[in-house]
């Protein structure tokens, strides 16, 4: 470390665990690998079931396997600092390791985000315009969208880490999280962050807040569909094959606007609420939807009970 104007710069930065809780961060790291285990077997199963029975080679199931892996690809970005953290207390990681793992986690949620974009899309047509659901949504079709959301992710995402990588840091360094988050990383330089501050609001708005917006239109859609067209059984009957998506919708949104919210304006917030929506956000979508999907889907249900009993 070196002086410049009287501050200190930093090289690299400390992540943060549950503080006052070193005394069972060994148990804390025994249940995040069963969460993660958890997981991995769920989303896995869900993919090998889509895969091995042709009868599941639909859109629904298809977006349904993508959304799988995006989930996976972030709780594993994610898990070997937290839990380096509560396995072996190491919480140094370096500027280039940081700026890494933010992009792939920002990057990820996007896609994330777009795949959930698609999911209400495949829902809208299915219900709103059933006679042309098969000549909209081909299976061809399916893998030129996502590729389009992929690289629409990494585009708006990539610049981040590069902002990141010009910037010195003296404030502090000592993160919030057990892993790295680009607001709160831009925080800590001691320069002029105003114009990456936009852009990052800008990528969040452009990803995040334009799909948030289009599934709400989408459902919008669906009800004023269904309420018109429909007697109330099946109604009922077509809302019911919105509820999974609608679960992974507010599992998604709901904790990462709240941790944007906090991030950007809750500067006196608990830092115990913001690691728990971090954890949130980012380790239970995998962990829940899996369970949601194959509860509401009577295909996927079958095939895993036929797995586990045979």
């Amino acid at each position: 470390m070196r002086l410049i104007n009287d501050h200190t710069l930093y090289y690299l930065f400390l992540l943060t665990g549950l503080p006052g809780q070193e005394h069972v961060h060994l148990w804390i790291s025994i249940l995040f690998c069963f969460l993660y285990g958890i997981s991995m077997v769920g989303n896995s199963v869900i993919l090998f079931i889509i895969k091995t029975d042709p009868s599941l080679h639909e859109p629904m199931y298809i977006l349904l396997s993508m959304l799988a892996v995006t989930e996976l690809s972030i709780a594993t970005a994610t898990m070997p600092t937290i839990l380096g953290i509560y396995l072996f207390n190491s919480r140094e990681i370096s500027l280039d390791a940081c700026f890494a793992q933010l992009f792939f986690i920002h990057s990820l949620q996007c896609i994330e985000s777009a795949v959930l974009l698609l999911m209400a899309f495949d829902r809208f047509i299915a219900i709103c315009n059933p006679l042309r659901y098969a000549s909209i949504l081909t299976l061809p079709k399916i893998p030129k969208m996502a590729m389009v959301f992929l690289l629409r992710g990494i585009a708006v995402v990539f610049p981040l880490p590069l902002f990141l990588k010009q910037f010195q840091y003296c404030r502090a360094n000592v993160l919030s999280h057990s892993y790295c988050l680009f607001q709160e990383v831009m925080n800590m330089a001691c320069s002029d962050i105003s114009v990456n501050s936009i852009y990052g609001l800008f990528t969040k708005l452009l990803t995040m807040g334009l799909d948030s917006l289009l599934i709400f239109l989408s459902y919008i859609m669906i009800l004023k569909t269904v309420l018109i067209v429909a007697s109330s059984k099946e109604c009922l009957r077509a809302l019911n094959t919105c509820i999974s998506h609608l679960c992974a919708v507010l599992l998604f949104y709901i904790p990462e606007l709240g941790l944007s919210m906090i991030h950007r304006f809750g500067k006196g917030s608990s830092p115990f609420l913001q690691i728990l929506l971090g954890y949130i956000s980012l380790l239970v979508p995998p962990l829940i939807n899996p369970i949601v999907y194959s509860l509401k889907s009577k295909h996927l249900r079958a095939r895993i009970f036929r797995i586990f009993i045979n």
